[in-house]
């Protein structure tokens, strides 16, 4: 996020309620890709792990929520050490309604909903690497703590102006590094601890409802532009081009994921236009307010065709991320930061200017140091919480109940009713339950 947390100035500016309901539907535009997330992992998954899916990331809106208020925004945003924000606003004390935030024409409750959306996004984009597999009770557990440990902290370092990456230069309009490095490190952290799905690279695992995942995909495209462009606490040009820069990326995103997968699979697959898309969408997010039109277009291609090619490391590495976390986010991350080093013009909303606009090499060793203390970060502790959670209350499911679904074992509940074609009745399962492929399989007695 371009803006930062300043100190109190007596000349802030009075109350801009053009740029205050701009930031209102930006908020409610973030709000809005976590249900998106939700559905575009959901029909990822196979049938028997959908609801559970779903919950993994709607859940993240009740915890988050609140742990933003009692500290959550205090913590990220707070003044405080170049690491932390300090205690001030804790349980939201001290913050009046009419109170702006220092420099902008906005109320801080405004910039502190905002931020919300954020906060719960990013702990509900690691859920996807875990499909199939974990407690639902554990995974809570999870996202408090991580939340807590590396979420407020990594805010702080990159977008509060007392903030030790803040204060080096290391840009990051939106959430590059603070959102999508720092969930896909997460995500990777964790796998290595909690293993495999059982079944991995000998069964199929294929997504179970494509038109969810487009659909998912097209309400995430939808709210990223207030991601994108609310990221700039005002209305004005800089805002058009963030907005206009989220378009064209993700756009050249997806087409550069369907040419890498046409060449080296032969189809194009509807699942490769959502992931490329999305891959897009990740890539722009740290760079909207750095670069141009034309450069988000060549940010958005290269992406596309890294990250397609980038989901195929799991085979290689023999680590299960399940919808391709870390392929999509750490890795699509990873490129759009560094090519603020290469592709920032210095005429957008910020000064610095790229290797490719004659700013010589600065700015990418910045965005090294940004990517490289972020992921290093996240990724340790990821791995050294979810190996406690693991010791004290198992983060995985049993074998027999990863066969059966989480669905049923965790939830009581089932996406789909297959009562009526399987001969059942009142919604009850037959008593076979359901099988991988998504129908109702009837049980034979011996």
């Amino acid at each position: 996020m371009a803006p930062a947390i300043m100190t109190l100035a007596a000349d802030a500016p009075k109350l801009d309620t053009g740029s205050t309901a701009f930031m209102l539907i930006s908020a409610a535009l973030v709000m809005v890709m976590t249900p998106g997330l939700a559905f575009f992992y959901g029909g990822m998954v196979r049938v028997k792990s959908a609801l559970n899916m779903l919950m993994m990331s709607f859940i993240s809106l009740g915890i988050v929520s609140i742990l933003w208020t009692l500290y959550g925004f205090s913590l990220a945003f707070g003044s405080g050490t170049g690491f932390m924000g300090g205690t001030h606003w804790f349980g939201m004390r001290h913050i009046g309604i009419t109170e702006l935030w220092p420099g902008y024409g906005i109320p801080v409750y405004v910039f502190a909903v905002f931020q919300l959306m954020f906060a719960i996004i990013t702990p509900a984009l690691i859920s996807g690497a875990l499909a199939d597999r974990v407690k639902f009770t554990a995974w809570s557990l999870f996202i408090t703590l991580w939340a807590t440990i590396v979420y407020f902290p990594v805010a702080h370092w990159v977008w509060a102006s007392d903030g030790w990456l803040f204060k080096k230069g290391v840009i990051d309009f939106a959430g590059g590094t603070a959102v999508h490095i720092n969930a896909g490190a997460a995500a990777l952290g964790v796998i290595l601890v909690i293993g495999k799905r059982h079944g991995f690279k000998r069964d199929p695992m294929r997504p179970h409802n494509l038109p969810l995942v487009m659909l998912g995909c097209g309400l995430l495209w939808f709210g990223w532009f207030g991601f994108n462009a609310g990221s700039w606490l005002g209305s004005d040009g800089v805002a058009a081009v963030a907005f206009t820069n989220t378009q064209v990326a993700t756009a050249a995103a997806m087409i550069g994921w369907l040419v890498y997968e046409r060449l080296r699979h032969g189809s194009f697959t509807t699942l490769g236009a959502a992931s490329g898309a999305v891959s897009g969408l990740v890539a722009i997010t740290p760079a909207c307010g750095s670069v141009s039109p034309l450069g988000a277009i060549l940010l958005g291609l290269v992406t596309g065709a890294i990250c397609a090619a980038a989901v195929g490391l799991k085979y290689r590495f023999n680590y299960d991320d399940s919808l391709d976390v870390v392929g999509v986010h750490m890795v699509g991350g990873i490129v759009g930061s560094l090519s603020i080093g290469f592709l920032a013009t210095g005429g957008v909303g910020q000064t610095a200017k790229g290797v490719f606009y004659g700013g010589g090499w600065h700015q990418l060793g910045l965005q090294f140091i940004g990517v490289g203390s972020v992921l290093g970060y996240s990724l340790v502790c990821a791995a050294v919480l979810a190996k406690l959670i693991d010791m004290v209350m198992g983060f995985r499911v049993t074998e027999d109940e990863e066969i059966t679904g989480v669905d049923q074992v965790l939830h009581a509940e089932t996406a789909y009713d297959f009562a009526g074609v399987a001969g059942g009745s009142h919604g009850i399962l037959p008593a076979g339950g359901i099988n991988e492929a998504g129908t109702a399989s009837k049980k034979v007695d011996a």
